[in-house]
Order: C-alpha cells, then sequence, then structure tokens
C-alpha cells in the first residue's frame, strides 16, 4: 500500500494550500493511505468510529463553532473524544483561530495541526486530489516517453537502439520530452495512467556521442513536459531479428501491454537502415486516432479486398 509522510504533504502542499504547522510538530512521521479527506464533526460529540486514523481531518466553520461555544471542561472532553483515536493530521480551515486545548493535544498526541485560511470545501477538494496522485499505484518503465500530436508515447527497445535519438529527432519536429531513460508510472483513475519524469532527470536527454542535453535550454520550454497520460507504447525492434513468418505486415492482430492492469496498445516498428521512424511513429500516432474514432484502415482494405472478390466470382 502506496503511503506518504505528513511532513512530506507539508512540503508538497504548503505553498498551493497555506499552510501553517501550529503544534504537534512531532507527528510529521505520522503517515498517510487514504486519499480521503473527513471531517471529523461526530468524533466531537463521542462517536468515535467516525474518526478514520491515517486520513487528514479539516475541521471546518461548523466544528470550530461547535467547540467555541462549550465551556471550558465540555470543549476538553471533546477534544478527548477527538484525539482518542490516532490521528495522523488535523488542519483548521477557513483562517478558525485554534483552541490552545486543541494546540495542547496535539502536542501531547503527537499528531501534526495545521492551519489554512482556504475555505473547508476547496481545501478538501485540493487536498484529495494531491492525496490521489500521491497514493496511487506506481511502476517505473526503461526507455523514452515523449508527447506525440498530443498523445503519450512510450518508446522502448534494446539497449543502443536508438531510442534517444528518435527522441531527439521527434523534438526537433516539434513535439515535447516527458522522460529519458526511466519514467514513472501511476494509475491516477480506473483507466488513466500518468507518466512523469523522476525530478533529477526533468528536462535532460541522452544522446550518444553528444552527451546529456539540456533540452529545455536548447529547444525552449514548449519541448518539455513534466507529465503526461500514456496513451501508446512504440516497440523498437531490428528487424534482422524479426522472423518473417513474425512479421503482420497486414496489421490484423492489434497488440496491448499490461501497465498496472490497465492494457495500452502498443505497435512494434522494426528498425533498419533507411528507414525514418521518426515519420513512422508519427503515422503510428496518427492511426492510433484514427482506430480510436473506429477507423481501421487494415479492415477497410480487407472488406474491400472481399467485396472484389465476391464480385469476381458472380462474374464467373
Amino acid at each position: 500500500m502506496a503511503e506518504i509522510s505528513v511532513h512530506q504533504l507539508h512540503q508538497e502542499t504548503r505553498r498551493k494550500l497555506k499552510l501553517t504547522w501550529v503544534a504537534g510538530k512531532s507527528g510529521g512521521d505520522n503517515l498517510l493511505n487514504s486519499e480521503t479527506v473527513s471531517k471529523p464533526s461526530l468524533a466531537l460529540t463521542g462517536h468515535r468510529n467516525f474518526v478514520h486514523p491515517n486520513r487528514v481531518q479539516v475541521l471546518g466553520c461548523a466544528e470550530m463553532d461547535y467547540l467555541n461555544g462549550l465551556d471550558p471542561e465540555e470543549q476538553k472532553q471533546s477534544i478527548n473524544h477527538l484525539f482518542s483515536q490516532k490521528l495522523a493530521a488535523l488542519i483548521v480551515a477557513n483562517g478558525e483561530k485554534v483552541p490552545t486545548e486543541l494546540m495542547v493535544a496535539a502536542d501531547n498526541h503527537q499528531t501534526a495541526l495545521m492551519t489554512s485560511p482556504l475555505a473547508s470545501p476547496n481545501l478538501m477538494d485540493l487536498l484529495s486530489h494531491h492525496l490521489a496522485q500521491a497514493l496511487a499505484e506506481s511502476t517505473s518503465a526503461h526507455g523514452v516517453f515523449i508527447e506525440v500530436q498530443g498523445f503519450g508515447v512510450l518508446i522502448k527497445g534494446s539497449p543502443a537502439i536508438g531510442k534517444s535519438e528518435l527522441a531527439l529527432e521527434l523534438i526537433s519536429r516539434g513535439h515535447r520530452l516527458v522522460a529519458d531513460d526511466i519514467v514513472d508510472f501511476y494509475r491516477v483513475s480506473p483507466e488513466r495512467i500518468e507518466g512523469r519524469c523522476p525530478p533529477l532527470l526533468q528536462d535532460f536527454l541522452e544522446v550518444r556521442g553528444l552527451g546529456i542535453l539540456n533540452i529545455r535550454a536548447l529547444f525552449g520550454d514548449s519541448a518539455v513536459k513534466p507529465t503526461k497520460p500514456l496513451d501508446l507504447i512504440i516497440q523498437l525492434e531490428m528487424a534482422d531479428t524479426l522472423a518473417p513468418q513474425n512479421l503482420d505486415r497486414l496489421k490484423i492482430k492489434s497488440h496491448d501491454e499490461d501497465v498496472l492492469g490497465i492494457k495500452v496498445q502498443k505497435v512494434v516498428i522494426p528498425v533498419a537502415a533507411g528507414r525514418n521512424i521518426a515519420v513512422l511513429v508519427e503515422v503510428a500516432v496518427r492511426n492510433h486516432m484514427l482506430l480510436l474514432r473506429g477507423v481501421n484502415g487494415t479492415k477497410q482494405f480487407m472488406d474491400r479486398q472481399a467485396r472484389e472478390l465476391k464480385n469476381n466470382a458472380n462474374q464467373d
């Protein structure tokens, strides 16, 4: 199960969510493993089953109004109800003033307590989205990930087959680099895989003979992209290693590859001297676009051939 620490969540979202860590500084190592962000309203009244550990709990206007309306002894008891279960993190939204008793409890229970001026519904939406991205099932793949005509294309192949040189040519033709060498893939929804570049490799492409190139510096900001959904896999194979019987010239059967439980269409392109692989990749993407619209060139050809054979048979 994927997890993220409270400290990491704070580092990644503090500017966007305008977070201020006010108490429970020792709770930075607490782990979050759910994208669900809860409001522990009932927990304040003693319903302990409504407090879920390993989640972010948000106190909004209603919760703070309830706490502030209690006398000191009742407020202390209500806060004790809240901390009766192990909490990972609490965020007080809407810029509400944090009661001293709440800060003391956060310190005593090693629970991170933060504040944000954002309205609680907006804060919860942004947190949920960020946690969904951070906790998504993930894997890494070797290859070059590039955006071609708006589609995310993973180029795979054996070492020294020319993946980076192909990517460089595609970039020079106006397409965009996402990642070279290692690509991190995350399943961000039931039907969507998102590819991301590891921070260390962002903007860089290694090309034999030229070394490591800074693509952003060479081609401008528009030549790179930090993330992109995975739409198509291009597998490069040396033509002389493919047996003739394995070459599907008509592409009668479509190929796919499983990535984190999702089937991604795959195209195998033989590499040989004189073949313009960059053009073939561009056309493969255009053909993929047509297939998504239900236009299959192979099927159209075979249907036409069948009609022609039928007409010839009738004439005989």
